[in-house]
């Protein structure tokens, strides 16, 4: 049972990365493919009626971590807990951007909206980027299940780590490059005009530097944690989610060359898709590595709840995720074909 509530929730964080990691993208790329008004007015028009909905996959996963893995989320969220409050705030300017943008006629009023729009979609970015970072490096976390890390360091490659050092902040980067890249390509399928035809020039430069800094974390990874990837080794199906998530990502420069403009975002969501399922399953079972004593660290088996509170859970979580599933079916297919320069929804 505690197996499947760690695939459930690392689908649910999956889900969220590649609904609201659009929304971010799109924000990261605003004021490098939107040049005027109409343009930008038009950016916000393909994202504003789902970004809001997309976050409700974070609010579960979240919730779906408290319920099924309570010492894993009382270890992350105290030892995390100034980094995260400074994502809260920053996913409410960027939602205040998208809401307040339209709402003044005035340039300076724009001007401020859009720049906020951009400063905390990139912002978000590196600090979703940092966190799997965490993850995969590991925490000083103790024999009482909890750890205390400094915000950042002097961002020397030392034996001290923080929460934005020089590997997490690289993740960040990294992290930045591909939502930035799938923004531009969501934009690409959404959008026509000359913002669409700029989001391909930005989309092709991104590749490559996605591509650039996929090689620098991966040495990186192997130099802060030797034995990540050892699992790909034993194991058969990461491998299998490795081949699955490369096949995705040189499939988008092959796409953006036809006419089909949905095909490109779906080659960056079956790399999004398939990297992170990697990434899950080389992790499984471990939830927060220990730094300190690999016997500390909290697993799926031993950071879990009961098993009748999880058999019951299930039975609520299936419900839930049908009634979710119909009604972002419901959204997306009224909100299906491109926004228009001329006719914005927003």
């Amino acid at each position: 049972m505690q197996t499947l509530w760690y695939a459930l929730l690392s689908a649910m964080l999956i889900v969220y990365v590649v609904l609201d990691g659009f929304d971010f993208g799109a924000g990261i790329v605003y004021r490098f493919v939107a040049r005027t008004d109409a343009e930008r007015r038009q950016l916000l028009s393909a994202i504003g009626p789902v970004w809001d909905g997309n976050e409700v996959w974070l609010l579960a996963a979240g919730g779906t971590l408290f319920f099924a893995f309570p010492k894993a989320y009382a270890a992350g969220f105290s030892g995390l807990y100034m980094p995260l409050v400074i994502l809260l705030w920053l996913l409410i300017l960027r939602g205040l951007a998208i809401e307040l943008r339209s709402h003044e006629p005035y340039k300076l009023w724009h001007d401020f909206w859009d720049g906020t729009l951009q400063f905390s979609s990139v912002l978000i970015a590196v600090i979703l980027g940092a966190g799997f970072g965490n993850l995969v490096r590991g925490v000083p976390l103790n024999d009482a299940g909890y750890f205390s890390i400094p915000l950042f360091t002097d961002l020397l490659p030392k034996p001290w780590i923080g929460v934005l050092d020089y590997y997490t902040i690289s993740a960040g980067i990294f992290c930045l490059a591909i939502l930035g890249l799938h923004g531009a390509l969501f934009l690409v399928w959404k959008t026509d005009g000359s913002l669409r035809a700029r989001s391909i020039l930005v989309a092709r430069r991104l590749w490559w530097a996605v591509l650039v800094m996929a090689l620098i974390t991966i040495v990186l990874t192997m130099f802060v944690q030797p034995g990540f990837f050892s699992p790909l080794v034993d194991r058969v199906w990461p491998i299998v989610l490795v081949i699955v998530s490369l096949a995705g990502f040189f499939y988008v420069p092959t796409a953006l060359k036809g006419t089909a403009d949905l095909r490109p975002f779906l080659g960056s969501v079956t790399f999004i898709v398939g990297s992170l399922a990697a990434m899950a399953g080389t992790l499984f079972p471990n939830l927060i590595v220990s730094t300190l004593d690999p016997s500390y660290t909290l697993t799926a088996y031993s950071a879990s709840t009961g098993p009748y509170g999880l058999q019951v859970g299930l039975v609520w979580w299936i419900i839930g995720m049908i009634l979710v599933v119909f009604y972002f079916v419901f959204v997306y297919r009224n909100l299906s074909g491109k926004v228009s320069e001329e006719a914005p929804r927003q």
